[in-house]
């Protein structure tokens, strides 16, 4: 292919991009810039991209990109929360989910995207800087260490994590980062009100209220969502999180 027609091919694929998440958007009540459209844009481009080098996601077609990345990553919005938010740190980002897409969709808020695997936060921090988003630091850690460490512990207004672990893991490694009065989102799928049965007792050790389900829809899709939300009311014990391995092994259940 001529570098002409491959210039040309490059740009459609763009635009086509472009037009699914901008009506995708719309449907689920989400207003989008065409700044953050074209931010959005970079962001797919090159997770497509760096993708053929290393294992990022399955899903790279346009709709799967727009609507169950981008979009699902912005269901965890709330106006009222992030707009009285500071800080949000993304446990076991991976591509950057959902915290790319909430750094640039609540520009104000200063937010830490945290993964084990430094392949991947040399993405993150490449694909930032492509993107043009300044309120963002990556950071190479495990949750287990990060969250015992001064700079990183009761640090942090809110918590997310999507794909990470099941609730009563997932608030051992996500509940040590939020202040008293923070919040915990988790992003889960069809067995959400399970995940938070199970994590019940972990939230009471871990020193989180009740978990709160709030049901989501994506457009086109039939298939079921919600964010599960604690506030932490007092802080966890110093025994939490437990070393690497532990959490897994003997949750909190």
């Amino acid at each position: 292919m001529s570098p002409c027609c491959s210039s040309v091919g490059k740009k459609t694929h763009m635009a086509a991009f472009e037009e699914i998440l901008a009506a995708r958007a719309a449907e689920a009540g989400l207003t989008l810039t065409q700044a953050q459209i074209g931010q959005f844009t970079v962001y797919n481009d090159m997770l497509v991209d760096w993708n053929t080098r290393m294992n990022l996601t399955a899903l790279t077609a346009p709709e799967d990109v727009a609507v169950k990345h981008i979009i699902d990553s912005l269901t965890a919005y709330e106006p009222t929360l992030f707009g009285a938010a500071h800080t949000l740190i993304d446990v076991g980002t991976g591509a950057g989910l959902p915290g790319i897409p909430l750094a640039v969709y609540a520009p104000h808020i200063r937010v830490t995207l945290m993964d084990a695997l430094q392949k991947r936060v040399k993405f993150l921090t490449e694909v930032t800087a492509a993107m043009g988003v300044t309120n963002v630091r990556c950071i190479h850690a495990r949750a287990e260490a990060a969250a015992r460490a001064k700079e990183h512990r009761a640090a942090y207004d809110i918590a997310v994590s999507r794909a990470v672990a099941r609730m009563p893991v997932l608030l051992e490694y996500t509940l040590p980062f939020v202040r008293t009065g923070g919040t915990v989102l988790a992003l889960k799928g069809r067995a959400y009100a399970e995940e938070a049965e199970e994590g019940k007792r972990a939230a009471q050790i871990l020193g989180g209220g009740a978990i709160h389900a709030r049901p989501v829809h994506l457009p086109g899709l039939d298939d079921v969502r919600a964010i599960l939300s604690v506030t932490k009311e007092r802080p966890t014990p110093k025994a939490y999180p437990r070393r690497a391995g532990q959490p897994e092994q003997k949750s909190l259940k």
